[in-house]
């Protein structure tokens, strides 16, 4: 069966159903990186494509620079997913994936904060020129 491409909205949506259901059952107060591994395990539940940890290399004057950066989750090839566990989201945090997304011409991320008691109070949607 042909399955057509998710739009970026669609995608966003379906990971944050999933990160709620994360939320919902661990709570907050854990290290970041127990919430990213059952987030990729929700995300992967729901047929999505996810990799973990994906390098991002500095692009400077022209030249691509390996300089140990990484993105914590690109769901699909599209959609990076910053996950966070402090105790509130600030600028850095936001500047840090618009960053991602500039480097790698990404259209779309998500900032999740799972240190919240109220997890959508711990989302940031981060838009690069998308057009959908």
């Amino acid at each position: 069966m042909l399955q057509l491409k998710m739009t970026y909205n669609e995608l966003s949506y379906s990971v944050l159903g999933a990160a709620m259901k994360v939320h919902r059952e661990l709570g907050p107060g854990l290290l970041e990186k127990a919430y990213q591994e059952c987030l990729c395990y929700e995300i992967t539940q729901l047929g999505l494509c996810v990799e973990k940890e994906v390098a991002m290399p500095l692009k400077y004057r022209g030249v691509k620079l390996e300089c140990g950066f990484r993105m914590d989750l690109l769901v699909e090839k599209r959609l990076v997913v910053e996950t966070k566990s402090v105790s509130e989201l600030n600028d850095i945090h936001f500047a840090q994936l618009l960053s991602y997304l500039k480097q790698g011409d990404f259209r779309m991320g998500l900032l999740i904060n799972f240190n919240s008691l109220i997890l959508k109070n711990g989302i940031r949607r981060v838009v690069n020129g998308l057009e959908e």
